[in-house]
C-alpha cells in the first residue's frame, strides 16, 4: 500500500451503489438480529447493507473521525484496533468485511491483511450465519482455506463500478457451516473447492457481475444483541495527555526546535555551493520585495538523472548518473506562479 494510502489507514470505502446491490441478497429476519463490520469506516457502506428496524449494527474503526461519522449513523461503533476486540464466539447473524488491501509489515516477511481480518473475525459468526467479503478478485486465494473449510452456499461476484473495477473487487457471499457439516466434508471436497477460489484471479471477466435483482438470497438468522469489549490502549486519549506529562514538556524543546532567524552579513562572498547549501535548508525561504514584485520564495533540492548512450562490443549501452539540484518555486501576489530549475 502506498504512503498515503496508510495515511487514511487503508480506507477506501465501497460504493453506495454496490452496497445496495450488496443488501438486496440479504433477507433479514422480522426478529431482532446483530451484524457486524469490523472496518465499518465512516458507516456508509455497512449501513445501506444492514439496514433494517431491528438489525443491531456493531462495528469497530481505527480512525476516531470515521468513529464518530459511523456512530451519528445508528452504529454501535468502538473506537480501536480490531485485533484488539473481544467478542463471544458464534454470536453475529451477519458480517460484512472489507479489510485494508494491505500487507501486515511488508511483502516479503507477512500475509496479507484481507487473510488476517478474515481468519480473526470468521469465529464471531454463527453456524449458517451469512459473510459478505470484499476483496480483490486476486486475494480470494489467500483467503481460500478459510472459505472452503468454514463457508458452503458460496457465491462469487464481480462488482462494476469504477472505484471497483480499479481494484478488481469481488463480493464473497457464504454460510458458515455447522460443526457437523465441517466434519462430514471429505479432504477432496476441500482441495477442489481451495483450487477452484484459487483460480478466479485468472478468471475475473468470466464471474458474474453483481446483479441488480438478487439470483440468490442468503437468510440472515435472529440473534441477541452481542457485547464487544476492547481490550487495546486508548491511543487518542493518550496523545491527548501526552503534551500535560513532564517527560514530554522536558523533550519538546529539542523535538520541535524553535527556527532562529538568519541574519547578517557573511564575512566573505559566498561561493556557488554555499549558495545552494543556504537555500536547500531553508534559510532563504520566505517574503521578498515589494508592490505587484513582492512574492514567496521556497527552495528544494531535487534529484535529476543524466542518461547518456555508448557504444560497446556493437551494442548501445545506456548509462545513468544521479546528482541533485535546486529548485525555486515563485509564487507572486499575482497569482502567478514560476518554477526555476
Amino acid at each position: 500500500m502506498r504512503i498515503a494510502a496508510r495515511t487514511k489507514l487503508g480506507f477506501y470505502p465501497l460504493p453506495l451503489s454496490e452496497a445496495e446491490r450488496i443488501r438486496r441478497f440479504l433477507a433479514f429476519p422480522d426478529k431482532q438480529c446483530s451484524a457486524l463490520d469490523p472496518c465499518v469506516g465512516d458507516g456508509v457502506a455497512f449501513g445501506a447493507i444492514a439496514s433494517g428496524e431491528k438489525v443491531l449494527r456493531n462495528g469497530v474503526e481505527l480512525d476516531a473521525g470515521r468513529t464518530a461519522q459511523a456512530r451519528t449513523k445508528g452504529i454501535d461503533t468502538i473506537h480501536g484496533n480490531c485485533f484488539d476486540v473481544q467478542c463471544p464466539v458464534e454470536s453475529f447473524s451477519l458480517i460484512y468485511l472489507n479489510p485494508p488491501y494491505d500487507f501486515e509489515i511488508s511483502e516479503e516477511k507477512s500475509q496479507r491483511m484481507e487473510k488476517v481480518f478474515l481468519e480473526h473475525v470468521y469465529r464471531w459468526l454463527k453456524p449458517l450465519g451469512v459473510l459478505a467479503l470484499v476483496v480483490p478478485a486476486k486475494r480470494i486465494g489467500d483467503c481460500a482455506v478459510v472459505l472452503s473449510r468454514h463457508f458452503r452456499d458460496v457465491q462469487i461476484y464481480r462488482l462494476t463500478e469504477p472505484e471497483s473495477v480499479r481494484y478488481q473487487q469481488v463480493v464473497v457471499f457464504g454460510l458458515r457451516r455447522t460443526r457437523q457439516e465441517r466434519d462430514r466434508l471429505r479432504d477432496g471436497e476441500i482441495i477442489q473447492a481451495q483450487l477452484w477460489l484459487g483460480s478466479l484471479d485468472r478468471k475475473l471477466q468470466e464471474l458474474p457481475p453483481l446483479p441488480a435483482e438478487p439470483d440468490h438470497t442468503y437468510a440472515v438468522l435472529p440473534g441477541t444483541p452481542v457485547r464487544l469489549v476492547h481490550r487495546g490502549l486508548p491511543l487518542d486519549e493518550i496523545e491527548d495527555l501526552l503534551p500535560k506529562s513532564a517527560a514530554y514538556r522536558q523533550a519538546s524543546a529539542v523535538i520541535f526546535a524553535q527556527q532562529l532567524d538568519v541574519v547578517g552579513r557573511p564575512l566573505t562572498p559566498l561561493h556557488g555551493g554555499h549558495v545552494g547549501l543556504l537555500c536547500t535548508a531553508g534559510m532563504l525561504n520566505g517574503i521578498f520585495g515589494e508592490g505587484e514584485a513582492r512574492h514567496l520564495a521556497y527552495w528544494q533540492s531535487v534529484k535529476l538523472v543524466d542518461k547518456s548512450e555508448e557504444e560497446e562490443d556493437g551494442k548501445t549501452v545506456i548509462r545513468e548518473k544521479e546528482r541533485f539540484s535546486n529548485e525555486l518555486t515563485l509564487v507572486f501576489c499575482t497569482g502567478e506562479v514560476s518554477i526555476l530549475k
